[in-house]
């Protein structure tokens, strides 16, 4: 997917619409209210743009036609979240901003990038400033735990190395035992079994893990030690991350009594 980096505008956008949450909620940070005029079924954060804007459709499936009809100045999107195909067909007729972010670094240049897109430069520098404050005093002890961290059931799949999640693990303390994989590698429970890694983490999404897929996995997998975490502290890159550092913190805290 081509990343477009040369859009100019004369005036600030004023009909904008988003194709990825956690940019979404960045938007919603940079108190662009008015602006931001169509949002996909999957940008929960904030709740009231959740109930109140224009939903085009999920991250994978927009709605084209509906796009269209709101005549977009700027639509954002990202390289792995959307599809290549319906991306391309939206930028023939719109300004279309696709990033790409794999890292902690490349989501501040994003952060960054969209504030000089939306004019909201000096607002986006603090949220910047404040994410690198915030991550700098996270203090994790002891060496990174081997984990596989689960995205997905029926496949089970997992996060390979190249990848944002691979990077909030690390930061959290974890390293996943696919780093050498790339991005989303399907595994077997009988590969899970065979696995000298102890740790499994059940993301909360994209598939929804809830404490009976822990039960079930326990009895499956005897001598693991399974736990449900926030997908949203390990995959969403705007302004919530100035919350994952402290949820860092205290996962690591509550990892010692999982039995």
């Amino acid at each position: 997917m081509i990343i477009t980096s040369t859009i100019h505008f004369t005036h600030p956008p004023q009909k904008i619409i988003s194709l990825v949450p956690s940019q979404t909620e960045l938007l919603s940070y940079l108190a662009l209210q008015q602006q931001v005029i169509g949002i996909t079924k999957f940008c929960v954060h904030p709740q009231q743009w959740f109930t109140t804007k224009t939903r085009v459709g999920g991250t994978k499936n927009i709605n084209l036609d509906l796009i269209k009809k709101l005549s977009p100045d700027l639509i954002i999107a990202n390289k792995e979240e959307n599809v290549k195909e319906q991306v391309e067909m939206l930028a023939k007729e719109f300004d279309v901003w696709v990033t790409d972010v794999n890292t902690l670094d490349e989501a501040l240049e994003m952060i960054n990038d969209i504030g000089q897109l939306t004019r909201t430069v000096n607002k986006a520098a603090e949220l910047v400033a404040a994410i690198q404050k915030s991550f700098a005093q996270l203090q994790i002890e002891h060496f990174p735990i081997p984990a596989v961290y689960l995205i997905w059931k029926d496949p089970y799949m997992t996060v390979g190395g190249n990848t944002f999640i691979n990077d909030m693990m690390k930061r959290g303390g974890f390293q996943t035992i696919y780093h050498g994989k790339d991005r989303d590698p399907e595994i077997t429970l009988n590969e899970l079994r065979a696995s000298p890694c102890k740790w499994i983490l059940l993301s909360s999404e994209p598939y929804p893990f809830a404490q009976k897929h822990v039960d079930e996995l326990r009895e499956q997998l005897p001598g693991k030690k399974i736990i449900l975490v926030d997908g949203e502290m390990f995959s969403w890159y705007g302004s919530w991350l100035l919350n994952v550092p402290l949820y860092f913190k205290k996962l690591r805290e509550e990892i010692v009594q999982v039995p």
